[in-house]
This record gives C-alpha cells, sequence and structure tokens, in this order.
C-alpha cells in the first residue's frame, strides 16, 4: 500500500477510535494492532451482519468499538467475527462488566439514590434477561441494549465462541478484551442462564453425564476454567483461588450447601451415589495424575466426598485422599461409605467444612 493510502487510513481510523472512546484507548490499540493495514477492519457495530458482510479470509485483525452491553445476540455476534478471522487472528472489543457499572453508578449519584438505582439497574438489567419468564418482554421492549455482563460472563462467552484472552485492560468504564481465535465456536444453542443449571461432568467408565445443582458463578462460566485456572492456579481444598466467576449469592449457596441440593435427583437417577469421589469436568480431571485419573473411571461419583471427612488442604493431599477412599472401598464397599458418611457428617456439622 502507498504511504500516502496508509497514512488516510490510520488518518480516519484514529479519528474514528479517539472521537469514540479516546485517545488513551486508541494508544492501547495501537499496541496490539496495525491501523495502518488493509487487513484490519474497525467498526463501531450493534449487529452482526456488518462483520457477516465482511469479506471472507482477508481480515485478520477485527476492531469494534461498541460495548458488547448492546449487543443483542453477543454469542452471534461473536460467531460471527470468529467466521471472518483465519486462525490465530485478533479480535478486539470491550464491556462494561457488572463491577465497572457498580462503581460507575454508586459514583454518579448521592448515598441511597445510588443504592436504590443500583439494585433496580442490576435487577432488571442483569436478572430479567437470565429468567424465562421475563427474558422475552425484556428483549421486546430493550432490544437487548445496555445489558449488564459480568466479567465471567464475558469472558466464557469469548471461550465458547472459541477464543482465548491475549489481554485484558480497563480504561474509563469498560474493559477492553483482545483474543485470539484458537478454534471453531461452539455452538452452544441451548445455553444455562437461569438459577438451576447442568454441568457436564465425568463419571463411572468415562461416560459424560449432566450434574444439576443452583447456579453460583456467572453464566458461561464453564468455559472460562482453564483460563481462572492458569491465572489463579489452587486454593487450599483444591478449589481454584479467588474465582471471580463465584457471585455473591453464590457464595452464600456454597457456605449453607443449597447449591448442591438439585444433585439429590443425580442420586435419585443413580448417576451418583451417596458417598463417592467427586464428579469432576473434563479440565480439572485432567490436573489428576495419570493413575488416579484412569483408577477414578472405575467408581460412581458420590453426592459426599472423601473430601470432607479427610479434609486435604493441598491438590496432592487431595489425590492422597481419594487414593485411600479406593483402597478402603475396594476391601469393604459399604463399610467405607457409612464410615465415611459419618466422619463427612462430623465434620460438616461440627467443623463446618464448608465448599468455597
Amino acid at each position: 500500500m502507498p504511504n500516502t493510502q496508509a497514512h488516510d487510513l490510520i488518518s480516519s481510523r484514529e479519528k474514528l477510535i479517539i472521537d469514540e472512546v479516546g485517545e488513551a484507548v486508541y494508544n492501547l490499540i495501537c499496541n496490539y494492532a496495525d491501523l495502518s493495514s488493509k487487513h484490519t477492519s474497525v467498526q463501531q457495530t450493534q449487529t452482526r451482519f456488518q462483520v457477516l458482510a465482511l469479506e471472507d479470509g482477508y481480515y485478520d485483525t477485527y476492531i469494534n468499538l461498541e460495548r458488547i452491553n448492546d449487543l443483542k445476540h453477543i454469542n452471534k455476534f461473536f460467531e460471527a467475527v470468529n467466521s471472518k478471522l483465519p486462525d490465530d487472528g485478533i479480535f478486539i472489543g470491550c464491556v462494561e462488566t457488572s463491577r465497572l457499572r457498580k462503581a460507575r453508578i454508586l459514583k454518579k449519584y448521592p448515598r441511597g439514590i445510588s443504592d436504590a438505582y443500583y439494585f433496580i439497574d442490576y435487577l432488571v438489567k442483569r436478572v430479567f434477561p437470565k429468567i424465562s419468564f421475563t427474558k422475552s418482554l425484556y428483549f421486546l421492549i430493550t432490544r437487548g441494549q445496555n445489558r449488564v455482563i459480568s466479567r465471567a460472563e464475558t469472558i466464557g462467552r469469548l471461550y465458547s465462541c472459541g477464543f482465548e484472552i491475549l489481554l485484558e485492560n480497563t480504561v474509563g468504564h469498560n474493559l477492553y478484551f483482545f483474543v485470539k481465535k484458537v478454534k471453531e465456536p461452539s455452538f452452544d444453542v441451548h445455553p444455562s442462564y437461569g438459577p438451576l443449571f447442568k454441568m457436564r461432568r465425568i463419571g463411572k467408565n468415562g461416560k459424560v453425564i449432566n450434574v444439576y445443582k443452583f447456579r453460583t458463578m456467572s453464566a458461561y462460566s464453564e468455559y472460562a476454567q482453564e483460563y481462572v485456572y492458569h491465572q489463579n492456579k489452587l486454593a487450599d481444598g483444591g478449589k481454584i483461588k479467588d474465582d471471580f466467576r463465584v457471585t455473591t449469592m453464590g457464595k452464600f449457596f456454597r457456605k449453607f450447601w443449597i447449591d448442591e441440593l438439585p444433585m439429590i435427583y443425580n442420586l435419585l437417577k443413580s448417576d451418583l451415589k451417596l458417598v463417592g469421589v467427586r464428579p469432576l469436568s473434563k479440565h480439572y480431571l485432567s490436573l489428576y495424575t495419570l493413575d488416579i485419573r484412569a483408577r477414578r473411571l472405575n467408581y460412581k461419583p458420590g453426592l459426599i466426598p472423601p473430601f470432607y471427612a479427610d479434609m486435604p488442604k493441598t491438590f496432592e493431599e487431595i489425590l492422597e485422599s481419594e487414593r485411600k477412599y479406593f483402597e478402603a472401598y475396594d476391601k469393604n464397599p459399604t463399610l467405607t461409605d457409612i464410615k465415611y458418611f459419618f466422619k463427612a457428617f462430623y465434620n460438616i456439622i461440627f467443623k463446618r467444612a464448608r465448599s468455597k
């Protein structure tokens, strides 16, 4: 491209970005995208149809200046971007996360008014779109614009649509994400938004089972598990450290075991037994040593895991706890489950053992 054309292209894109989102964002984007390249597309759009109108196989970087809060069909938009990018192609976008939104509202209005405003805003624009009987009315009235979206949901949606996070950076009231295409989208046609959801877990003989729970994390959080693990690693007790995917209500549910009540249905279906190792996701199971991973597949998972009997603190201690349970179970299954049940019951009631 001649220098004059390249200069004109940069100038037009510089003006668009600075006018719409500011110079700080422009400087941030310049660090990760070549605005002089004809293979870079910069749009400000709320519809995927403008993305789909782009030439196939031509662009290696796509930038959208519109917040994803204002997209009616967020995943469809992400899937459209995915379809236009090559492998390792770059997608840059932004979101006003629920946390940034809360800070903005509480700062904008006097205390008391801001609290009431925030409560109504969260209820209408975060809760209503997730409930089946209010969802249709909400989208009819708002067309999906100005929704409240958490950081965890944003990351989960991006991963479910075939992207991998390269960078997150907050500028003003928006979180800017820089991602690359690593695979085709999952095309989850029946995503779970509501309070009751099912998790895909590995059962006996490697069979994939659906385990039911009350939601304690943001929607699409399961797709972000590997990302959060690599960012934060594991805390004592084997759970991911400082897991931002867990909601405030979710922490309350976990503290009082409310989230696990629907698993009684799995117990009645015989997917789970009363005492047994915890049913794990494919990613979490991949962290186990090969011998424990293979051995786990010989046993039906349980509602009450040996974790609550032994109370291990490190991941290695969790593996050793499960190994001890397997060895005892092989010798006397019924007696072992009875002993583990009462020991776990004691720790839960009197030592206040809880899931975090």
